[in-house]
């Protein structure tokens, strides 16, 4: 396993734990934050502040590396097109309807959830359905 290999493993590894730790592999978790009118969960808020923050932090430093580096590439930030737009959509009301995500869908496939398998499974199917149809257009 090289370097690049094992940073990347290292970091999903990390990833994983924290979504374990916080819970976020709950989709109770999730839709108990999504529902302001009820039991409000607020903890998911806290989670997605943390990754905020970490993630400003790594990003300062890539950008200062960047200049001295031909690995880092130019972040767009400022590109809004449909697809991003139909794809947020998309992520947010499946996220709304079942409480997961990608990344906590598959963090959860430890606990071999018959819901979370469906989830899975649905979640790749739509990936290569895009996949299809992005060839296409």
């Amino acid at each position: 396993m090289n370097r690049i290999n094992f940073i990347s493993f290292s970091c999903g590894i990390l990833f994983g734990l924290g979504l374990a730790v916080s819970e976020m592999t709950n989709p109770m978790k999730v839709k108990a934050f999504l529902d302001i009118t009820g039991k409000w969960d607020p903890s998911l808020a806290f989670v997605m502040t943390s990754s905020i923050a970490v993630t400003y932090i790594f990003l300062k430093y890539i950008y200062l590396k960047r200049k001295n580096s031909k690995i880092f590439t130019e972040i767009k930030l400022n590109v809004f097109d449909f697809k991003l737009v139909v794809g947020a959509i998309i992520f947010g009301v499946g996220w709304g309807l079942v409480g997961f995500c990608p990344g906590p869908s598959v963090a959860a496939l430890s606990d071999i959830q018959i819901n979370t398998i469906y989830f899975v499974i649905s979640m790749i199917v739509g990936i290569l359905i895009h996949r299809f149809l992005y060839k296409k257009l």
